[in-house]
């Protein structure tokens, strides 16, 4: 596989966490009736580091939080090539009348965010709802979903790449930017 350029690395990678969560802090206070939702699978890992930040820095929160799969929701899981696999949705209450933080990590088309939303409907229905990204593709929407907080803004061709990858998982906090997506696995 290509290696990426890194567009944001360790460092700044923390600090974009970091305001995030307190631009989250500054809007919503002590999280009363809220929730924050990580979308399967990759907004899990922004969701889960900005609910354990609000921890420490808020102390203990009475802040629901819930992951959420959305892969038989998208408009195009009965056309690809090969089958999708699906994520566990952990959510253990109802959005009814509740302020929703959706999380994911990068935002690209709108599609994976118009499919969170129509799941979300299952679980009642949200008061307010609003979407964290770690990157936001602005050029590249095909419908007209933005997010409220953003970590970095990304402008590049349709067909590059942008992957967020997670020390948890993939062994360090960084952006890459991978020029042609053809060239990935």
């Amino acid at each position: 596989m290509e290696k990426g350029r890194v567009i944001i690395g360790e460092k700044r990678f923390k600090l974009t966490l970091e305001r995030l969560t307190h631009q989250l802090i500054e809007r919503h206070d002590l999280f009363e009736n809220t929730c924050i939702i990580g979308l399967q699978p990759r907004g899990v890992f922004l969701a889960k580091r900005i609910y354990q930040r609000l921890q420490e820095l808020q102390g203990p929160l009475q802040l629901d939080f819930g992951l959420l799969d959305i892969t038989f929701y998208r408009d195009d899981f009965r056309t690809r090539a090969k089958p999708l696999k699906a994520s566990e949705t952990k959510m253990d209450f109802i959005v009814e009348d509740k302020k929703v933080i959706l999380v994911d990590d990068v935002l690209y088309t709108g599609r994976t965010v118009q499919s969170a939303l129509t799941a979300l409907n299952h679980y009642g229905r949200p008061k307010q709802v609003e979407l964290v990204a770690m990157v936001d593709r602005r050029f590249n929407r095909h419908l007209p979903i933005q997010s409220d907080y953003v970590g970095l803004t990304v402008d590049a061709v349709d067909k590059a790449y942008v992957k967020v990858e997670w020390e948890g998982k993939d062994g360090e906090d960084q952006i890459l930017l991978f020029e042609d997506k053809g060239l990935l696995d």
